[in-house]
């Protein structure tokens, strides 16, 4: 079992940055993929970011490509999301997710999940 909590969120006004943690229990956290998705308000949950266990293969939505970076300390067993140049449309809950065999986070899905961090961008 994994438990993911993640952190970070809050408000920040366009063009502005926030890193989002992801904090994963259990010893085998480090050998799964993760990754970020958001579910903006009246809107369906959408893939953001993912990376593999090692750290050396990383995914990215058009929507965020060049504006985010993925990364993951294993010995800390913590994911992060870094955000740069925000819009009011990143407004959205954020969500870590992992995915034991790496396979099922580009199609929006994932074996464990967060509780969610809330993101606002104000115009």
């Amino acid at each position: 079992q994994v438990q993911l909590v993640e952190s970070g969120g809050g408000l920040v006004q366009a063009g502005g940055s926030l890193r989002l943690s992801c904090a994963a229990s259990g010893r085998a956290a480090s050998s799964y993929a993760m990754g970020w998705f958001r579910q903006a308000p009246g809107k369906e949950r959408e893939f953001v970011a993912s990376i593999n266990d090692r750290g050396s293969i990383t995914y990215y939505a058009d929507s965020v490509k060049g504006r985010s970076t993925i990364s993951r300390v294993n010995a800390k067993n913590t994911v992060y999301l870094q955000m740069n140049s925000l819009e009011p449309e990143d407004t959205a809950v954020y969500y870590c997710a992992a995915d034991v065999f790496g396979t099922k986070l580009r199609a929006g899905r994932g074996d464990y999940w967060g509780q969610g961090t809330h993101v606002t961008v104000s115009s």
